[in-house]
């Protein structure tokens, strides 16, 4: 068995995926702007993922822009099987490296194209919608228009699954009415608590959550009672956070990413580790502080 087996499986629509998976953004050069600084420690990051039993890929052409898609092509294709690639669309890169919203037809539209060329797929597996009404969190406003066009893009065939991502209840609820929601892609880690309620309001509905930033993002979780843990068992504190994820609830999908393989067997090796009951309400108690220090 390999290592990502011992995380389990959840269902993304008709796909079979392990638990711990693997987030292809830290795949292209610093910002997620322009190419890597070593395209072939890339190609083996990917080979290594998939070699360890990942089979759930997260990317999206924005990344870039193109270039995580297009080393995954060249790393991994022809395809597995059982190989799930997810991509996002709605959004482009300014020539500055900018995050720009990009959600009319006719860009969505492009997007699916390149997403499909880039990866020498017929069709994609899963698109997330990604909500650009604020760039760096979720806000109000509605999805109907552009959930719309990837609701067409899957009537013709090019899109298998759709998911969101960052997202409000109400949007998620708004996009349930236009079509069936596999997946929804939010910022949550052991810290950034908020979206609670919705990871079990979302399981009970059979919907997958997938965490992105689960390691703290551009700005990597600091904790001392994380950090003691990791010391009382022998591991990292990036280990200890991804166990806390898994064990979080069942329609947690986990994605970190990296652009080493050492990193990359460091992250996976947290499906192996034991959390007590003590121990996880240690964990659980960062979460409650965060909150009061954000209120």
């Amino acid at each position: 068995m390999s290592i990502a087996h011992q995380s389990g499986t959840f269902n993304l629509g008709d796909r079979i995926v392990h638990r711990i998976g693997y987030g292809a953004m830290q795949l292209a050069g610093r910002g997620v702007f322009g190419p890597p600084k070593d395209r072939d420690a890339a190609l083996s990051v990917l080979r290594e993922a998939v070699a360890s039993g990942v089979n759930h890929i997260d990317t999206a052409d924005f990344y870039g822009p193109h270039v995580t898609n297009q080393i995954i092509r060249e790393a991994l294709h022809p395809y597995l099987n059982d190989l799930t690639i997810v991509t996002k669309v709605s959004a482009r890169r300014g020539e500055d490296g900018s995050w720009i919203p990009a959600m009319s037809r006719d860009e969505l539209t492009q997007a699916v194209h390149d997403n499909l060329r880039h990866l020498r797929l017929d069709v994609l597996p899963v698109v997330n919608l990604r909500s650009m009404f604020n760039v760096h969190q979720p806000a109000e406003g509605s999805i109907e228009a552009p959930l719309a066009v990837l609701a067409d893009l899957q009537r013709q065939g090019l899109v298998r699954h759709i998911g969101l991502s960052n997202v409000t209840p109400t949007q998620i609820a708004e996009g349930r009415r236009i079509c069936e929601i596999v997946c929804v892609q939010n910022y949550y880690n052991l810290a950034h608590r908020a979206d609670d309620a919705l990871i079990d309001d979302l399981g009970q509905r059979g919907i997958a959550y997938v965490p992105f930033f689960p390691l703290g993002g551009f700005t990597p979780l600091q904790s001392s009672t994380l950090n003691d843990v990791a010391v009382r068992l022998g591991v990292t504190p990036m280990q200890v956070a991804l166990a806390w994820l898994l064990r979080r609830a069942p329609n947690v999908l986990l994605i970190p990413g990296t652009s080493s393989v050492a990193h990359l067997r460091e992250n996976l090796a947290a499906v192996q580790l034991t959390l007590s009951p003590q121990i996880l309400a240690e964990l659980d108690a960062i979460g409650a502080a965060a909150v009061a220090v954000e209120h």
